[in-house]
């Protein structure tokens, strides 16, 4: 009798432990395989939250089958206790593991709030903008510039929000001091500036920064960037220009990023500063005149007077030979690579053409031809904007 109900123990106690492994491989392949998400979503994961909460709300919003089993992965991995505040971008079939992996890894968000300060050659404006996880579409909740009427409610909102990303985009062409009094109205920040950068030091470009993060960090950062590009670039520059360092090519580069902001152009108008040199021709470009008026402390805000363009100053590249002493404006990567690899053309002219563009030209009166166009475009637009204001 006793060997009949051991035998019988056995055998419920291997069904047992026949049972209880399919469950833990049912259990592994649905913490594994792909989800049930058809949409993408965008997780919110509060500070102080835990894995329970989290996985309560992933199961609500279908993006898992069973919140045990995903807070059961998580702590078979060793994982809950990593969990990080911040919005996470949850695409169509994440697998249970995959969301673990986001949610615990770099903490970094990957969706939610984003909000942009854009330090252009103007002013400074804020952009707060939320992505549209269906779409991966950021949509404007609110824009402003600092100093000029009231902040709207949703930038201080989502500026305390956890999860929420910001970034600081400096365009091509800011000069240096543009770029300190711009980092001086950014409120996330902390600190002071000891001086304002060399002009052309800082590079163009999107940096992410964090609340309480300082000033002259952001600089620092925008300085080794420029720094990296400007020497990638000079090792990589066409042989037989008439630049002998990399700040020439840093001080022909900001000429460039002045005179156009089509990519298409830059390699022509490259070519055009270039022959020129070469030739042993004044520059003669107005942005640099401008720059030895305000000397990149904001911008001019009206036309050239013809006492501006005779003035002798460091940067007129009407009276002075050559380039001038520094650049003029922070360049972009392009205008750096055009200014080592221009086109070759033989253009020893250019204009504005009316479209945003220019008009070059070879001989002089091709350009005098070009210019009279130019002169008329101005006048007929001139003739059209009382006409427009009635």
């Amino acid at each position: 009798m006793w060997r009949a109900v051991a035998s019988n123990a056995l055998t419920l106690l291997v069904v047992a432990l026949f049972l209880l492994g399919g469950l833990i491989l049912w259990g592994q392949g649905q913490y594994s395989n792909a989800g049930p998400l058809s949409e993408p979503i965008c997780l919110r994961v509060e500070r102080g939250s835990n894995m329970a909460r989290v996985s309560r709300d992933l199961e609500a919003q279908g993006a898992v089958t069973s919140a045990m089993i995903f807070r059961m992965g998580a702590d078979y991995e060793d994982r809950a206790q990593d969990l990080k505040a911040g919005s996470f971008l949850v695409p169509p079939g994440a697998s249970m593991a995959d969301i673990v992996d986001d949610i615990t890894g770099g903490g970094e968000s990957t969706c939610g709030t984003d909000v942009v300060y854009r330090i252009g050659v103007t002013r400074l404006t804020v952009q707060v903008r939320e992505l549209d996880p269906a779409t991966g579409q950021f949509a404007e909740l609110a824009s402003f510039t600092p100093g000029e009427g009231e902040v709207p409610e949703a930038y201080g909102e989502k500026k305390a929000e956890v999860g929420t990303r910001f970034r600081i985009a400096l365009a091509e062409g800011v000069t240096s001091w543009q770029v300190v009094e711009s980092l001086k109205q950014i409120d996330l920040l902390e600190g002071d500036i000891a001086e304002v950068p060399a002009e052309g030091a800082l590079a163009p470009d999107s940096y992410e920064v964090t609340r309480g993060a300082t000033r002259a960090s952001v600089i620092d950062r925008m300085a080794a960037s420029q720094a990296d590009r400007i020497a990638r670039v000079w090792d990589n520059r066409r042989d037989g220009l008439p630049i002998e360092t990399p700040e020439e090519m840093l001080i022909l580069a900001s000429i460039i990023e002045k005179e156009t902001s089509l990519a298409e152009e830059r390699g022509r108008v490259a070519s055009v500063f270039v022959n020129r040199l070469n030739q042993g021709m004044r520059l003669q470009t107005d942005p640099t005149v401008i720059y030895g008026v305000t000397e990149g402390r904001g911008t001019l805000g009206r036309g050239l007077r013809q006492s501006e363009l005779r003035r002798e100053t460091p940067w007129n590249t009407y009276v002075i030979a050559g380039l001038p002493p520094t650049p003029i404006a922070n360049p972009g990567l392009a205008s750096l690579e055009a200014a080592v690899n221009p086109d070759d053309t033989d253009f020893i002219f250019f204009v504005a053409d009316g479209t945003g563009g220019h008009a070059f030209a070879v001989t002089l009166d091709e350009h005098n031809r070009n210019v009279a166009r130019w002169r008329q475009i101005e006048a007929e637009r001139e003739a059209q904007q009382p006409a427009a204001n009635d």
